[in-house]
């Protein structure tokens, strides 16, 4: 499995642009959704249930402490309103973490997403008992993490993506990598992919501007 948007060597970059380029989570949305390569946007349509990793994915991977041990973590507003915005568009969310605490659970709570999983040993397993409920094949699932600890189920899903600064080991094996680094806009870069993929991104920015009507702002 190749990263559309692995390393390449500075001297590649002129005649393989048109394809590797990749728009920024500011320029979506959405007459620049035929940059994708085919593919990617083949992915992101089939997408029903979205999955992603917290730590490094969802956070900039660093885990702060209190003087009293308490473990503490950052996230962006911009990605809670991405995933909100995907529950509003009917794709399911969840998050599997294999740490435990209960950070994520809150953040879940906050973005009212049910499936949280927490301290998670078997991801593989835990994405297909989700699916299974909900009656979708793994094509129709994506991952998003990265590191090792999601390697294994990212490569049984129909759209495996990372963070630009994920590891190595596992962009270079993933289906895509955003633009942004995890914790800062990376999760909201994916799910505005998912929603222009889907028809769903014109929809919700002309719900956004009317004077009156449905409105998309939620918890982000």
């Amino acid at each position: 499995m190749r990263s559309e948007s692995a390393s390449i060597p500075p001297s590649h970059f002129s005649t393989l642009a048109p394809y590797f380029s990749t728009p920024t989570a500011s320029s979506m949305p959405y007459s620049h959704l035929n940059d994708y390569p085919a593919d990617i946007r083949e992915r992101a349509a089939r997408v029903r249930l979205a999955c992603f990793d917290v730590d490094g994915t969802l956070t900039d991977g660093r885990l702060y402490f209190d003087g009293e041990g308490s473990e503490l973590k950052a996230f962006h507003v911009h990605d809670g309103q991405g995933l909100t915005l995907l529950r509003k568009a009917g794709i399911e969310v969840a998050f599997i973490t294999a740490r435990g605490g209960p950070i994520a659970k809150r953040r879940g709570t906050d973005l009212g997403i049910d499936e949280v999983h927490v301290g998670v040993k078997d991801k593989l397993a835990c994405v297909q008992d989700i699916a299974a409920r909900l009656g979708i094949t793994m094509e129709q699932v994506s991952f998003m993490g990265d590191d090792l600890a999601d390697l294994r189920v990212m490569l049984q899903t129909g759209f495996a993506v990372a963070p630009s600064d994920a590891h190595r080991w596992v962009g270079e094996r993933v289906h895509w990598r955003t633009t942004a680094r995890a914790g800062h806009g990376a999760a909201r870069e994916f799910c505005d992919l998912l929603l222009a993929a889907q028809g769903h991104a014109e929809r919700l920015l002309e719900d956004l501007l009317r004077v009156e009507g449905v409105r998309v702002e939620g918890n982000a």
